[in-house]
């Protein structure tokens, strides 16, 4: 079994409100089918449709404050509330306080540990390697993590060769903004089939999708349209060549930003996580996919509701 963490940042479930929520504004027809004609959207519940199960995910943690992204992604990444054990939700960046526990135990780690093969499938330019050579920029928690776990960071090399993918999906960004003017651009449909194609070749891999926080602290309700319906067409590409019955794709996010646009932070709203796999087609209450278990009440949150330190011991326990 394959198993690949799609890892959108910034991606909240807000309200119905196409004047703020570019999710109520987009065009995504895949997304909708996927959910069975449902939206991203805060007043969407728990379902189970043919193909996925969709789960509205708790980013908060039971910390006061604005969900922020270092402590959020090690909680997707350990199963550890990090904002609780900080006391407070930390970011954007690990501090000296978070990066012992991304140094030490993740779903990189644990993946190696156990003989499993991982990867980081987004590939970095030259220069976020120079500017880390020469101290102008730190980790954040998904490259340290992966490094730390000894994996490498893609490179402009294979991205060229096919190997990885860049944040964007498609190269596009790499060919207009970074000096790149030769490298290959992808349709959205096409980098959606080949993310599938390189998950393939591990068994547990994770792509970080950041475009998405960036478009929610500065983007316009334009940009934010176009990079939804632009990632619709990349998941239909994904959903296309994707194994349902052999593997696991999961969706999740570290807290909410891009749903609202009536500001410029963070926002409380849980996030989603959505689970495609023929495995959760299971008859008792889409519990099971392989060798991984849910709690019945995903379903029925009210009294637990699910959050992001429940991602990490579903993949693990596919390790164990």
């Amino acid at each position: 079994m394959s198993v690949l963490l799609l890892f959108l940042d910034g991606v909240g479930l807000g309200e119905d409100d196409p004047d703020t929520n570019p999710f109520a504004r987009a065009e995504m027809p895949v997304l909708t089918g996927l959910l069975g004609g449902r939206r991203l959207l805060r007043d969407t519940p728990p379902l189970q449709t043919e193909r996925a199960l969709f789960i509205p995910t708790d980013a908060t943690l039971g910390v006061p404050g604005r969900p922020q992204s270092a402590t959020g992604q090690a909680a997707i990444l350990t199963g550890v509330n990090a904002a609780a054990l900080l006391g407070e939700h930390w970011g954007p960046k690990p501090d000296g306080r978070l990066r012992p526990l991304l140094e030490r135990d993740t779903l990189f780690h644990r993946a190696v540990a156990v003989g499993r093969t991982a990867a980081l499938l987004d590939a970095y330019p030259q220069r976020y390697f120079a500017a880390l050579e020469g101290g102008r920029r730190l980790l954040s928690a998904v490259p340290l993590a992966a490094t730390a776990a000894g994996l490498p960071l893609f490179t402009a090399e294979d991205l060229y060769a096919g190997r990885a993918l860049p944040a964007d999906f498609t190269a596009a960004g790499w060919r207009d903004r970074l000096g790149y003017a030769d490298v290959p651009v992808l349709t959205p449909f096409q980098a959606g089939q080949r993310l599938a194609q390189l998950a393939r070749a591990y068994d547990f891999s994770f792509f970080e999708h950041w475009p998405p926080d960036v478009l929610g602290h500065r983007g316009t309700m334009e940009e934010a349209v176009a990079a939804l319906e632009q990632f619709d067409a990349v998941l239909g590409g994904l959903l296309d060549a994707w194994d349902d019955a052999h593997d696991l794709l999961i969706i999740t996010s570290d807290h909410g930003n891009l749903e609202d646009l009536s500001h410029r932070h963070h926002t409380r709203n849980p996030v989603p996580t959505i689970l495609v796999g023929e495995g959760w087609k299971t008859g008792d209450g889409a519990r099971r996919a392989g060798g991984f278990r849910l709690p019945s009440s995903v379903l029925h949150p009210s009294s637990s509701p699910f959050d992001l330190t429940q991602i990490a011991p579903l993949i693990l326990s596919v390790f164990a």
